[in-house]
């Protein structure tokens, strides 16, 4: 598919904020909203986008998107729930991050924080933290996943087993009104369930876009995770059901 320049500025702001709506970018494009809706109808059908009810998101299902594309998407609100996060994680504590880009800017926000213990599957993560002189890098070992520096594998489960932490940060490349969290690799999701089990709080970052995603994998519940920090309201359904399971929601 030949793509329009418009298609192609419509491509990059869905990259970005992970999702496009039609009023936003007909005014932005000063067109008719029946010609966004024609743009994003032909993006669909490439592949390159799936439409939901005012707009379209970037494509989900079986696989998950690039790392590239998912580094870029939704990056202010990421350093914002990341920030936010950073705060409710104490100085002098231990703590495990798992793979995903929202968890990589939580590690940023690591940066200033003293006399931390960080247990990570994310060599992005280390890389990161490798710049905090008063953090303790501690990297599971495992099988590297070269399309993200993730460690996945049996190796890695069994790495953090032998730890228990005072708080998980992890991210989910989906989540649905159940409240599940979703991924893409079973051998990264028994990961993920490992670092629930082993730590003391855990932390849910998620930016607004993962409600509009699917994966075929689930990690658990929210039921099972202290806080969620991110930047939109949950449908109110979940947002009830989060109040009954006391997983406290942090808007950014």
């Amino acid at each position: 598919m030949a793509l329009s320049f418009r298609q192609t500025e419509i491509l990059d702001i869905a990259r970005t904020e992970g999702r496009v709506i039609v009023d936003d970018l007909a005014e932005r494009f000063n067109v008719t909203a029946q010609t966004i809706r024609r743009d994003l109808t032909e993006l669909a059908d490439a592949g390159k986008l799936d439409r939901v009810h005012g707009g379209a998101i970037m494509p989900s299902g079986v696989t998950n998107i690039g790392y590239a594309d998912r580094r870029a998407m939704a990056a202010d609100a990421k350093t914002r729930i990341a920030r936010a996060c950073a705060k409710a994680i104490p100085d002098n504590s231990s703590l495990l991050l798992n793979i995903g880009t929202t968890t990589e800017a939580v590690a940023r926000e690591l940066l200033g924080h003293r006399n931390i213990t960080v247990l990570t599957n994310n060599i992005n993560v280390a890389n990161i933290l490798v710049a905090n002189q008063s953090c303790e890098v501690i990297v599971t070992g495992g099988l590297l996943r070269r399309s993200d520096g993730g460690l996945i594998g049996d190796l890695t489960t069994q790495a953090i087993q032998a730890f228990k932490v005072d708080h998980a940060v992890i991210g989910t490349s989906a989540l649905d009104l159940d409240g599940d969290l979703l991924d893409f690799d079973a051998q990264e999701v028994r990961v993920s369930r490992a670092i629930i089990k082993q730590s003391r709080k855990v932390f849910l970052v998620a930016d607004a876009s993962k409600l509009s995603r699917s994966a075929p994998v689930r990690i658990g519940s929210l039921s099972e995770i202290d806080a969620i920090f991110t930047d939109a309201p949950l449908p109110e359904a979940l947002a009830r059901q989060c109040e009954e399971w006391g997983t406290t929601v942090h808007v950014v």
